[in-house]
């Protein structure tokens, strides 16, 4: 399951109306389940399509600090394999059987770079909110232990009463978004080094 997480001006249901418009068509359809601030997109191939093998997926977004965390679930694509064997066993048997399958190889095609389009979709919606992996504002301040005074993120002392403010300044991971607190030479999200 590959998760990320987008800092900024964005809810779940901007995400997951997103995704609900491009992939309910064609031989898709999409279901919502969940409340606003957690919600699943479930897209699974059309019950009765005309071409292509089975496939599902689902995308979990759920409200996070100053964003949303995206999960992408593991494609279940086994009708798609299957039906690209029965593609391929045809074209065995006699190659102008490819010519009445070629609906089939392009649907099928298709559903393999299905987890490769949400992330693209995401992508669209996030940026179009204005929203990103970077760190926000926000979340872009440190607070003195001390004074409870607000620093920039990188500040060594405070700007209030100079008391220090430690070597744990946080950032998010450039992949995926990660808040990282700490010395971490690696992504706990993702596994990406930090360098």
């Amino acid at each position: 399951m590959e998760r990320r997480v987008f800092h900024g001006n964005i809810t779940p249901t901007d995400v997951a109306q997103a995704l609900m418009a491009e992939f309910n068509q064609g031989n898709l359809r999409t279901q919502l389940l969940g409340a606003s601030d957690n919600l699943t997109v479930q897209v699974a191939s059309a019950q009765f399509s005309q071409s292509g093998g089975k496939t599902a997926l689902s995308i979990n977004i759920q409200e996070h600090e100053d964003g949303v965390l995206v999960q992408v679930g593991e494609q279940q694509w086994f009708g798609v394999a299957a039906s690209l064997g029965q593609t391929a066993l045809a074209a065995l048997l006699n190659p102008l059987n490819l010519i009445g399958r070629l609906d089939d190889i392009a649907q099928d095609v298709s559903s393999l770079q299905l987890t490769e389009k949400v992330w693209q979709v995401v992508a669209a919606v996030v940026r179009a909110k204005g929203a990103s992996t970077e760190i926000s504002e926000r979340l872009s301040r440190l607070t003195c232990e001390f004074c409870g005074a607000a620093n920039p993120v990188g500040e060594p002392t405070c700007v209030a009463c100079g008391a220090p403010l430690g070597k744990s300044q946080p950032k998010a991971c450039k992949n995926c978004g990660y808040v990282l607190k700490g010395e971490e030479k690696f992504c706990p999200n993702c596994g990406q080094s930090i360098a």
